[in-house]
């Protein structure tokens, strides 16, 4: 069994559950998928948030929550919003405006802002956050 965190083209966030990611796809394709609030059946997979899951403890450990590996998580999150997310750059602060305003379709963006444009983004009431990312090293190959 597999949860995705689904929003529908109204803007609607719910919970999808299904047997596998194909499940998913199929359900999706077939229009099977709809709002529970609205009934729209545009809908598209979001971010989640992440879960993590609790490690068995070996003999003799103290049993306090395992450790957070930081490095795994924050490299899953940034895939994640690579693989998920469109890269508009310097234009994020625009887009986001038009898609807050109906201009343009709402989907998943990324890019940059400088502080003024994020200052109008607040002041627009337009929700917004910040991930550093690492720079790609184009020589690498993995």
């Amino acid at each position: 069994m597999i949860v995705f965190d689904l929003e529908c083209a109204g803007g609607h966030t719910f919970e999808g559950w299904f047997d596998s990611h194909e499940a998913y796809e199929e359900q999706l394709g077939k229009g099977l998928i709809s709002c529970p609030y609205c009934g729209e059946t545009e809908v598209r997979r979001i971010m989640s948030a992440v879960a993590l899951k609790k490690a068995r403890r070996e003999a003799g450990q103290d049993s306090g929550p395992p450790p957070i590996d930081y490095k795994r998580l924050a490299k899953e999150v940034v895939d994640y919003v690579r693989e998920n997310f469109e890269d508009v750059g310097p234009k994020f602060a625009t887009e986001a405006l038009k898609m807050h305003y109906g201009v343009t379709e709402k989907r998943n963006i990324m890019g940059s802002a400088t502080e003024d444009e994020e200052k109008v983004l607040k002041d627009e009431g337009i929700e917004f956050f910040k991930i550093p990312f690492p720079k790609k090293d184009e020589k690498k190959v993995n």
